[in-house]
C-alpha cells in the first residue's frame, strides 16, 4: 500500500506484457465489444469527435487522438494512434502504432499506458467476428481475402473464433510473397485449415467463398459483384475497395454505425454521396441486431455486407479488458509520474532556474 498521498503512480504495458497475459483472446475481445456497445445505446459511454492531424494529404500520413469514457467503470480513455501507409514501401515496416492512455475519474489521475497496436487491429477482427456470428453461415467452410496484412491476420483468427466450421483460407496479395508471409505466420496458429495463396488473383482468392475480406489499403473497386455467391458474408475493413454492385446486390447492409460511416470515404459513403444508397438502404447497425431489435441472417441464400468505420470507445473498452487481466497476470512495468508536488520537493533552491 503506498501511504504517499501525493505520489501518482501508473502501469505500462509493453505489447510483449499483453500477449505473455494471455490478451490475445478473440472470445474476450467479442464479448468487450458487444457489452461495449449496448452499454454506448444506453448511454453510459462519453464519445466525442476525434481530433485528425494530417500531415500530407495525398499519402493520407497523419496522427489521430480519440478519446471516450466508460462512466459505469469510471475511466476515461484516449487512443493516439498513428497511420503512416508510406512506411511499407519506403521503410519495410508497419504503418500503424498506436498508445493508449487510462485514467481513473474519479481523481482524475493516470492508472496506465499500454502498447495499443495490438488492440486496435484485434477490435477491427472481433468487430467483423460479431457481425459474423449474426450474418454469416452457420457453417461456414471457407474463407477469401484481398489484403494480407496485420488486419486481416487478426480478422482470420477473429472469424475462426466464431465459424470454427471454416477449413479453407484463400489469399491474394499485392505480391505473392506476401500471400507467403500470411501462410507461413497463420498455418501453424490454425492447423486444421488448408491454405491456399492465389499468386494476386482475387477472383481465385473470392469466388464462392462463404466469407469474404477486403482489409487493403487501395482506393479501387478491388472486389467484384460476380464473386460474392448467395448466402456469404462480406467483411468490408478499408476504404474503397470494392465496385457498388457488391453491396447493392446484398440483401442485407450493417454497419458499426451508419451516421459515422456516411461521412467517410468507404465504398457505402460514396455510394451515398453519388446517390446510389439512401438511409433506407442499410438494414441495421450491428448493435441493433445485438441488442435483438433487427434480426441478423434470416435464410440461406441471402448475401450480407458489413463495414466497420471504428469505433474510440470499442477501442478504449478494450484496453481496459486487456489491462485488467494483464495486472492480474503481474505483467507490467509501475512508472513514478511525481513522488510529490513540486514545491514539497527537498533542496528546491537547487532546481530552480530564474
Amino acid at each position: 500500500m503506498d501511504n504517499n498521498k501525493d505520489a501518482i503512480r501508473l502501469n505500462y504495458f509493453s505489447q510483449e506484457d499483453l500477449l505473455e497475459a494471455g490478451c490475445l483472446d478473440f472470445r474476450m475481445a467479442i464479448d468487450v465489444v458487444e457489452s461495449v456497445l449496448l452499454a454506448y445505446r444506453h448511454g453510459d459511454v462519453l464519445f466525442p469527435e476525434k481530433i485528425v492531424q494530417i500531415f500530407d494529404e495525398q499519402t493520407q500520413e497523419r496522427i489521430n487522438c480519440l478519446p471516450a469514457t466508460l462512466l459505469k467503470e469510471k475511466i476515461c480513455g484516449v487512443k493516439w494512434v498513428s497511420v503512416f501507409p508510406p512506411n511499407v514501401p519506403r521503410f519495410g515496416i508497419q504503418n500503424l502504432s498506436a498508445v493508449f492512455v487510462l485514467s481513473e475519474i474519479d481523481r482524475g489521475f493516470p492508472i496506465a499506458v499500454l502498447e495499443g497496436t495490438l488492440a486496435s487491429n484485434m477490435r477491427v477482427g472481433a468487430m467483423g467476428a460479431l457481425a459474423a456470428k449474426h450474418l454469416a453461415p452457420e457453417q461456414a467452410r471457407s474463407i477469401g481475402f484481398i489484403g494480407s496484412g496485420e488486419q486481416a491476420r487478426m480478422h482470420l483468427l477473429a472469424m475462426k473464433s466464431v465459424r470454427p466450421s471454416l477449413r479453407e483460407c484463400r489469399v491474394s496479395a499485392k505480391l505473392p510473397e506476401e500471400e507467403q508471409d500470411f501462410i507461413a505466420e497463420l498455418a501453424p496458429l490454425l492447423p486444421d485449415m488448408e491454405f491456399v495463396a492465389t499468386a494476386s488473383d482475387g477472383e481465385r482468392a473470392m469466388e464462392g467463398a462463404d466469407i469474404l475480406v477486403t482489409a487493403t489499403s487501395a482506393q479501387a473497386p478491388l472486389l467484384k459483384a460476380a464473386w460474392m455467391k448467395p448466402g456469404s458474408f462480406y467483411s468490408h475493413v478499408g476504404g474503397w475497395e470494392d465496385e457498388y454492385a457488391v453491396a447493392l446486390q446484398c440483401d442485407k447492409i450493417v454497419c458499426d454505425d451508419w451516421d459515422t460511416v456516411k461521412h467517410r470515404t468507404q465504398t457505402l459513403s460514396r455510394m451515398y454521396k453519388d446517390g446510389e444508397l439512401s438511409d433506407d438502404d442499410i438494414h441495421a447497425d450491428l448493435v441493433d441486431i445485438v441488442a435483438g431489435d433487427r434480426p441478423g441472417r434470416e435464410s440461406d441464400t441471402e448475401r450480407a455486407y458489413f463495414n466497420a468505420v471504428g469505433l474510440a470507445y470499442v477501442d478504449v473498452a478494450l484496453a481496459l479488458a486487456m489491462y485488467r487481466r494483464a495486472l492480474d497476470a503481474g505483467k507490467g512495468t509501475e512508472l513514478t509520474m511525481q513522488e510529490t508536488t513540486v514545491f514539497k520537493h527537498p533542496d528546491m533552491a537547487e532546481h530552480i532556474r530564474l
